[in-house]
């Protein structure tokens, strides 16, 4: 990725005096004339693109850390990943998610890091916020980091300093959780009751056998006046049961030649994806 020329002091602050004087139109047009991506963007600098819709150009980034390194770039200028909208940064990550397949088909790549710097301190050298697909290989040495474990009240403190924000920020009260939590156990609690009157309701009374009794007698009675007709109902049976078994093949046949026909859609993705294509990812 290229580097931004440094400031002198004497710039810097004529630049600042500058911005004082300007609206927030004006600004973001000056910010456009200085970036350099934008200018990638217009054209007015040449790069080797991969790709190039409405929102976003893919690029091949001129100082690599891998071999086939991609830069996605907005083309709206936007200096960090909060400024974007939600629904352009998902555009993005789904354009991103297909370029990293083709990376690991096309260059033979084991894995890929989707990397974003965001902020001078996380390594952002430009103001101008872009995705990073990086295709790996193993023991690369690419991104690595050493581990360190956090004291457990250190993670309290993270957590109490982090988790009410999130909320805040979602518009979610803390509370949920705790009402979600006890709906789940009185939802529990009305299934067992259900399952104990069912296994009441299925015990036969002496009231129900007596009926049943009654009832036996009263078709035993009817099966003997009927015996003359008994074979001319068999035949008849039998003649209905043959249509219903050609009909359940029809059926049948139909249902699997439904089955047959292809259902992808690559919108969706996930259908060019092989199990294969996903153990090749962690062996």
């Amino acid at each position: 990725m290229p580097d931004m020329p440094e400031m002198s002091e004497e710039q810097r602050k004529e630049l600042e005096e500058k911005l004082k004087n300007m609206s927030p139109e004006e600004i973001a047009e000056l910010q456009k004339q200085q970036c350099i991506f934008c200018q990638i963007v217009s054209g007015k600098i040449p790069s080797k693109t991969i790709y190039d819709d409405d929102k976003v150009l893919v690029v091949l980034d001129i100082n690599p850390a891998t071999k086939g390194h991609l830069l996605v770039i907005p083309k709206t200028h936007y200096a960090i990943m909060p400024q974007i909208p939600d629904e352009e940064l998902g555009h993005y990550f789904v354009v991103s998610k297909f370029l990293s397949q083709l990376l690991l088909k096309n260059m033979k790549a084991t894995g890929t890091n989707l990397f974003i710097a965001n902020g001078q301190a996380a390594g952002q050298r430009a103001q101008h916020f872009m995705l990073h697909i990086i295709p790996r290989k193993d023991g690369d040495g690419i991104l690595d980091a050493e581990s360190k474990l956090i004291e457990a009240d250190m993670v309290a403190k993270v957590m109490e300093g982090v988790k009410p924000k999130l909320f805040e920020l979602l518009g979610v009260k803390e509370e949920v959780q705790t009402t979600l939590e006890k709906d789940e156990d009185d939802d529990i609690e009305e299934e067992t009751d259900d399952l104990s009157e069912e296994d009441d309701n299925s015990e036969p009374g002496e009231e129900d056998n007596d009926e049943k009794s009654e009832d036996e007698d009263q078709e035993t009675q009817e099966n003997d006046d009927s015996e003359d007709g008994v074979e001319d109902d068999e035949q008849d049976d039998s003649e209905e049961s043959e249509k219903n078994d050609e009909s359940d093949e029809d059926e049948g046949t139909e249902e699997e030649d439904s089955n047959k026909k292809p259902t992808k859609d690559k919108r969706k993705g996930g259908d060019d994806v092989s199990l294969d294509d996903i153990a090749n990812l962690f062996q």
